[in-house]
């Protein structure tokens, strides 16, 4: 997974026909029980710990990617039927049991998901976990490079310093661009304010000379390269970029920033929900997660998973935000 659009509003719908290149669909043709078919994040998932699992449960785990969760809502909508588990983000997994596109959970087979950190349980999109389960997690902050930027920022306002010009990037992801310059005015990420929102469209327009690009892909490469300085994006990018560049810092600055979780979920479609409870337990099983955030760099809902994370990844502010910062993160909410 590279988390590359992830809730990228600007991304035309009409990528959902790259998904036709698939070798194989759920809607193809009869299904060859038994046989399991998930739809993720690319990468978000390794090859190695799919076919551990069909080992171990004696299946077929066929993989389907998407880009962006309006990606994933639109594959669904349009249609497709045979998916069973799916990865939406926080706001989307609301809007998706709203539309009736999920099942109901049976919690009772899902023994890992009683695993989860506190402050991954009652979330407001799904306070029950009715239909979903968090899977991993992170922030939304600021990914510097510390022998060009000091010094240390602390708050959004440095991505307006014209000293910057050129050496700046930003996720091309409406809400979060449209959440800094909010944040910067003193208002919440979800504010509904007409005369609120006009105003930040205002500040984004005077900060755009100084903006390299508007990427949610390869933001990480940049600032390894040296190309920007300063980028706006997800913790777990920014930390594989550190891995390369140990100049490269990461911080949530005063004014707050996102906290985003991706969540596993049964779609209502589902011809083997049973299968898919199995699965997503197993995802969720200690051990298979400190792998995945090993490899991703995002962090995982599991609390007795991150015991099991490389230290360096465990005290990586990117990847795990000390307590203090929870104070300042705020969820995306479906406007």
């Amino acid at each position: 997974m590279n988390k590359s659009q992830k809730h990228q509003w600007l991304v035309p719908l009409l990528c959902v026909a790259s998904l036709s290149a698939c070798p194989s669909t759920p809607e193809d043709g009869p299904r060859k029980s038994p046989t399991l078919y998930y739809f993720t994040w690319s990468d978000y998932v390794s090859r190695e710990l799919i076919v551990e699992f069909e080992k171990q449960a004696g299946v077929k785990v066929v993989v389907d990617t998407f880009g962006s969760n309006e990606e994933l809502l639109a594959k669904l909508q349009g249609g497709a039927t045979g998916y069973d588990v799916a990865v939406p983000s926080d706001f989307m997994v609301s809007i998706m049991a709203r539309q009736g596109l999920l099942a109901e959970l049976q919690l009772e087979q899902i023994p890992n998901a009683k695993l989860l950190f506190e402050r991954f349980q009652r979330l407001p999109f799904d306070p029950d976990n009715r239909y979903s389960i968090p899977y991993l997690w992170g922030t939304v902050g600021i990914g510097y490079d510390s022998n060009v930027i000091s010094p240390q920022p602390d708050s959004w306002t440095v991505l307006w310093d014209p000293r910057y010009k050129g050496k700046i990037s930003m996720l091309n992801d409406q809400r979060e661009v449209f959440g800094v310059a909010l944040r910067v005015m003193g208002q919440s990420l979800n504010s509904r304010d007409p005369a609120v929102i006009v105003q930040a469209k205002a500040k984004l327009l005077s900060q755009k000379p100084l903006v390299k690009t508007y990427t949610s892909e390869n933001y990480d490469q940049l600032l390894i390269s040296g190309e920007v300085a300063l980028a706006h994006g997800w913790g777990g990018a920014v930390a594989r970029a550190m891995a390369e560049r140990p100049s490269i810092k990461y911080v949530v600055p005063k004014e707050g920033g996102t906290i985003w979780s991706d969540c596993l979920v049964v779609l209502k479609t589902s011809r083997n929900r049973d299968l898919a409870t199995r699965f997503i337990n197993y995802l969720l099983d200690p051990t298979v997660a400190a792998r995945t955030t090993n490899r991703l760099r995002f962090a995982s809902s599991n609390r007795q998973a991150k015991a099991l994370v490389d230290e360096q990844l465990r005290e990586n502010p990117a990847v795990y935000p000390l307590d203090s910062t929870f104070d300042r993160l705020e969820w995306m909410a479906d406007l």
